[in-house]
Parts: C-alpha cells; sequence; structure tokens
C-alpha cells in the first residue's frame, strides 16, 4: 500500500512539474501581456493640450452648448469625436456638466466632459435610452403644489427613488400653500395624509407660497452656496420659485382653465448662478416620470416600512400585491402603513412584475 501511494505521489509531483513547463512556455508565446488593459488606458489617456479651458454648461439647443467660464457666457459645441461614443445616454452632454473646451474660431470646441458626482435622469419617450436632464448638482427640490396642479404623491416617490439613485440630497416643495384654506375637503384631507406620511418616513419637506411671500427667506438658506435643480409638474410654480428666491426674471405660465394643469414655459433645462453662491436649474415641466433603470431593490429600498413589516408575511417572497395572509396589506387597513406610500408602492411594483 505504501508503495502504491509513493508512486502515486511521485506521478502527481511529476504532473506539476510538467505543468509549470507548459505555463512558462505558453507565457513566454503570450502577447496580451503586452496590450494595454482599459485601466491603463485611462492613465495613460491624451493628455489636454495646454490652451484647454474649464467651464461648467449652462444650457444646451440643439446642438449648441452655452458654458459658464470664469463668470462670462461662451457658445461651444462638441468635438466630433466625442459625438462618436457610444452610450446608453440619449444626450451626450448635460446642464451642469463640467466640461473642457478650446477657442476656435469663433467659439469652443468642447473635447472633454468630465466624470459626473449626480445626476437626474428619466427613461426618454422610446423607453430605451436614459435621457439627462440636470447632472452634477447637489440636491433636488421636488416640486409639487396644494392644488393646481393636484398634489400627486406617486410621482414624488419616483423623483424619491431617482434622486437617491442619482446621488442627490432630495427636498419636497409644496408650493401654493396659501390656496389651502379655500380648497376642498379632499384636497385638504389629500395634503394633510402627504405631509403626515411622509415626513414620518423622515422625507424633508417645505411648504411655500410665492404670491403671499410665504417659506421664500427659509427656502433661500436651503440653495445658499449649493447646486440645485427644480423638478416637477408644469404648473407647480418653479420658475416663479426660482424668481422670488434669485435676481433672475424667468418666463412663467399660467394654469390652464379646462384642466387645472399648468401650460409649459420653460422649454429646456438652464442652471443658473446664484449671486448668494452657488447654482440653480430649472427644467421643464412633466406630465410623468419614468425612473431609469427602475429595479426592484429600488422600489423595496425606498419603501423601507413595506419593507419591514413585510418580514412578518406568510410567504418569504411575498409582494404584498395579491398574495393572501400579507401582513403589510393588513397594515394598510389599521393606519400602521400609509395608504398613499402603498398605493405608489402598488403601482411601481406592478411596473416591474408586468
Amino acid at each position: 500500500m505504501e508503495n502504491n501511494e509513493y508512486y502515486e505521489e511521485d506521478f502527481f509531483a511529476k504532473h506539476r512539474k510538467d505543468t509549470k513547463k507548459q505555463k512558462k512556455y505558453y507565457q513566454s508565446k503570450d502577447r496580451s501581456k503586452y496590450k494595454k488593459t482599459n485601466l491603463e488606458k485611462k492613465v495613460t489617456e491624451k493628455p489636454l493640450p495646454k490652451e484647454a479651458q474649464k467651464a461648467r454648461v449652462l444650457s444646451i439647443t440643439g446642438e449648441k452648448v452655452v458654458l459658464d467660464f470664469q463668470g462670462k457666457e461662451y457658445l461651444a459645441t462638441l468635438k466630433g469625436s466625442l459625438k462618436k461614443e457610444k452610450t446608453k445616454n440619449k444626450n451626450l452632454i448635460a446642464v451642469g456638466d463640467f466640461v473642457w473646451f478650446v477657442f476656435s474660431d469663433l467659439e469652443g470646441q468642447i473635447i472633454k466632459i468630465d466624470p459626473r458626482i449626480a445626476e437626474l435622469a428619466r427613461v426618454d419617450v422610446s423607453g430605451k435610452k436614459k435621457q439627462l436632464i440636470a447632472v452634477n448638482i447637489e440636491q433636488i427640490f421636488i416640486t409639487v403644489s396644494v392644488v393646481m396642479p393636484n398634489l400627486k404623491p406617486h410621482l414624488v416617490d419616483r423623483f424619491l427613488i431617482s434622486s437617491k439613485k442619482g446621488n442627490m440630497h432630495p427636498i419636497v416643495l409644496i408650493n401654493k400653500i396659501d390656496l389651502l384654506e379655500d380648497a376642498e375637503e379632499k384636497e385638504k384631507e389629500l395634503f394633510n395624509d402627504f405631509v403626515a406620511s411622509y415626513e414620518k418616513v423622515f422625507v424633508p419637506i417645505l411648504t411655500v407660497s410665492v404670491t403671499k411671500n410665504k417659506g421664500i427667506d427659509r427656502l433661500k438658506q436651503f440653495m445658499k452656496n449649493k447646486s440645485s435643480v427644480f423638478a416637477g409638474q408644469s404648473g407647480v410654480g418653479k420658475s416663479s420659485l426660482i424668481n422670488a428666491t434669485t435676481s433672475h426674471n424667468l418666463r412663467v405660465g399660467s394654469i390652464v382653465q379646462k384642466t387645472y394643469k399648468g401650460s409649459h414655459t420653460t422649454t429646456k433645462a438652464v442652471l443658473l448662478p446664484l449671486k448668494e453662491g452657488g447654482f440653480c436649474i430649472d427644467t421643464p415641466g412633466i406630465k410623468s416620470f419614468g425612473v431609469w433603470d427602475l429595479q426592484k431593490q429600488d422600489i423595496i429600498d425606498h419603501f423601507w416600512e413595506i419593507k419591514e413589516e413585510g418580514n412578518n408575511c406568510h410567504f418569504p417572497n411575498c409582494t404584498h400585491i395579491d398574495e393572501p395572509k400579507c401582513k403589510v396589506k393588513e397594515a394598510v387597513d389599521i393606519g400602521k402603513i400609509s395608504s398613499l406610500r402603498f398605493a405608489s408602492y402598488h403601482s411601481l411594483m406592478k411596473e416591474i412584475l408586468t
């Protein structure tokens, strides 16, 4: 037995030696070690020309880009090679981007776009690409109104999920608070339920009125020395709020009386420097908002109170939609979980599962 074990061990020792010899032979023939990895390619990226200057994108119209460089505005276009880059984004450049450009004839040429630290993005109309709305921003004011147009909690939740995915701090900004007193009872009830439900899950909420100048000073403090973006439905008063808190004079629209919805006055995103320090971005109003790359886990993590209660469900993989013995639905029935939040959860989860 010992001899057999010896010969077996000797065989595998010899086999290991042969393997090492083969490995050395193939390594000597392998040319891949001379190829640059993606990381090495980034390190050895062609240096920028000495005359290149760093600027920030203020607005985009077609192929024309307005840049802020040392407090002055310059018109520029993207270099041809940048346009050829393959990307999942509908737009290669966005308002808020930091870019490098060189002067060429009467306008600048953008030769590099810096990596982004934050972004507000949505699904484009085709449903296949990411549409960048604004980038490199610290906070998003998810702007809604008490009435005209009506408060939509499910839209707020979409923006809240998008802000987390895009690395932004969200603040829900409720405008037209002066109209609450004369609102219908169901509108008052919706407002009160919304504030109570969302403050309970630690969503920051500011209530303001442009017409009565309520909460405007507080809003200014939130904006000071920060990069902010205002996003929400048409007609909620985003441009009016920016006018009230800054020295800018953006065009504002009125409410269409038949639908009580806002008309589009802002047709493109615009980055505006603030005298007190910082920037703000006004964005076009939207009717719907599709979260880019929305995953089931994004929804679960956002509705954390539903996730916690779901640990008590009869079925471990309960989606809290159609399953029996669901503890989440029981919690909704007794008021432990907000019915508004659950309705948003239900809508988003069905979107993923269907």
